[in-house]
């Protein structure tokens, strides 16, 4: 199976354009608690959505779901759920859980009411990760490249890819049933890891969804009459690699890995310089 692509932006005709072009998820992003303390100081994107974006959004998507990520577990967090269900979200995603007890009250508290992705992006819920995947309700995880490795205290994000670290957590995910996925891409033949040696690790390690990065369409920079053709030629040149690696051997796969380790490895020495 294609891998599912998410697609950040609270953008109608963006959004719009990203459906028409084959994005299976549109990502409206909601959380900002804690966000700017984590990653403030770095060259991320501080989101400004809001749950109107949520309404808006849902009126033009139809063959596209509506992925929302709500704030970590707060007092207001009920009131949250709500609000985005009743707005229109097909999938809700949780982020910077430690515990089970706050899985727990998210699943409750969305009681089938809509698909629940998890993204796993702390070490302590890295810790407590087999108890979490035995509650009920969870369909599907992300593991958070991103702020997983500013936690550990890494330099590069794929180091975790390099690491095994991902595999093992996939692995342990998968061994549940429970559909999985991990970080982010840009275009083919860009990104300081390649985004084709990421998408063949996908494919390795059976992922079902990726996020489209930042960089995968500069959506602020780039004229609106040219992101049809951006993301028509970015996906399609996705689903092309996808072709190829779909038909690796354990041999390919294994030289694939071999390239990511030696190119994290130069990336990461090349931070310390």
């Amino acid at each position: 199976m294609p891998l599912k692509l998410f697609y950040i932006t609270n953008d109608m005709a963006v959004a719009a354009v990203a459906q028409d072009a084959g994005v299976d998820a549109v990502f409206v992003d909601l959380e900002t608690i804690g966000k700017k303390e984590r990653q403030g100081h770095r060259d991320t994107v501080i989101s400004d959505h809001n749950i109107a974006d949520v309404s808006r959004l849902r009126k033009i998507l139809t063959s596209s779901s509506l992925l929302v990520r709500i704030n970590p577990i707060y007092p207001g967090t009920s009131r949250e759920i709500n609000a985005v269900i009743a707005a229109g979200a097909d999938i809700i995603m949780l982020p910077m859980f430690t515990s089970v007890r706050e899985v727990d009250t998210f699943l409750t508290l969305v009681a089938g009411r809509a698909e629940t992705c998890l993204l796993l992006e702390t070490p302590g819920a890295v810790d407590r990760l087999a108890d979490i995947l035995t509650l009920s309700g969870i369909d599907s995880v992300h593991i958070g490249l991103n702020d997983l490795h500013l936690a550990y205290g890494r330099r590069f994000m794929f180091e975790l890819l390099a690491d095994g670290t991902v595999e093992r957590l996939t692995r342990a995910i998968g061994d549940r049933g429970i559909r999985y996925g991990f970080g982010g891409i840009a275009c083919i033949g860009s990104g300081l890891l390649p985004a084709e040696y990421i998408i063949a690790e996908h494919y390795r390690l059976g992922s079902s969804q990726v996020i489209l990065s930042r960089s995968f369409c500069d959506c602020a920079g780039a004229p609106h009459d040219l992101l049809p053709i951006l993301f028509q030629t970015g996906i399609a040149d996705i689903r092309d690699v996808e072709g190829q690696v779909a038909r690796y051997n354990a041999r390919q796969y294994q030289d694939n890995m071999d390239k990511i380790i030696g190119r994290v490895a130069a990336i990461t020495l090349q931070t310390v310089a």
